[in-house]
């Protein structure tokens, strides 16, 4: 059977549900990226199951750990900030840490409608190294779509950071910004770490890597491309966004 043939055989194949995508992304993730390159694009139930961990993690933290913990525990690892917060009136320092709470209890709230508009711009970012950079051939909503199933993994993560709060975590010891203990920075404390050194720390996460990859593999998938060149499309903007996390933390954290 010629190349063509098999090719053509293999776009005739009856496509995966969404069920069936989701678990391949984590067995077979090759399965995945080539059904959404056959035009299969669902992406609601991915969606459901990141947005339905990441209430479940609000509820922990709600429960055990107190929302007006979770923002006096950041100003503390913080000592910047602690200092800003030292220098101001009472009442402007009450005012500032009643922002502070409803910023943290909002960003919880809206974090599927912060993820979906994340994802789109990130995705048309992603669209462009990979047609323009690379001559790829993909569309949007294969790109969105592999961003989508890609970002699964960040459910386990998350689960993970529940486990860690009922597991008796000290509530004046959980950090928000480093729940699970999936990088070297979830073990260092951060008003004791240099702060471009920690933010270099936290960004080396197994589960941010595992995502990495699978969204190279199925950028480059969906492009029509080879797989290194999904990988370099991905990591490079990866270290893009690491060196400009490690310069920003080293002027203001």
């Amino acid at each position: 059977m010629s190349n063509l043939e098999v090719q053509q055989a293999a776009e005739a194949a009856p496509g995966l549900s969404q069920w069936q995508r989701v678990t391949s992304t984590f067995f077979a993730p090759s399965r995945t990226f080539a059904d959404i390159k056959r035009g299969n694009r669902s992406w609601w139930l991915p969606f459901i199951l990141v947005g339905l961990a990441s209430y479940i993690l609000f509820a922990a933290v709600s429960f055990k750990i107190g929302m007006q913990q979770v923002v006096d525990n950041q100003i503390h690892l913080n000592p910047k900030a602690e200092e800003r917060l030292a220098q101001v009136t009472p009442e402007q320092r009450e005012m500032s840490t009643k922002v502070s709470l409803y910023i943290t209890e909002g960003a919880f709230i809206a974090n599927p409608a912060i993820m979906l508009a994340v994802i789109a711009l990130l995705s048309l970012g992603l669209l462009g190294t990979m047609n323009f950079l690379f001559a790829g051939k993909a569309g949007y909503g294969s790109i969105f779509a592999v961003w989508m199933y890609a970002s699964l993994p960040s459910v386990i993560k998350t689960l993970m950071g529940t486990i860690v709060i009922f597991s008796g975590i000290a509530p004046e010891s959980f950090n928000i910004k480093n729940f699970a203990p999936t990088n070297a920075g979830a073990f260092l404390n951060p008003a004791d770490t240099n702060p471009a050194l920690y933010s270099l720390a936290s960004s080396m996460d197994l589960i941010t890597i595992w995502t990495l990859i699978l969204l190279g593999m199925g950028a480059a998938t969906v492009a029509g491309v080879k797989r290194s060149s999904g990988y370099a499309a991905v990591f490079g903007w990866w270290v893009l966004f690491i060196l400009v996390g490690m310069g920003w933390s080293a002027a203001f954290g």
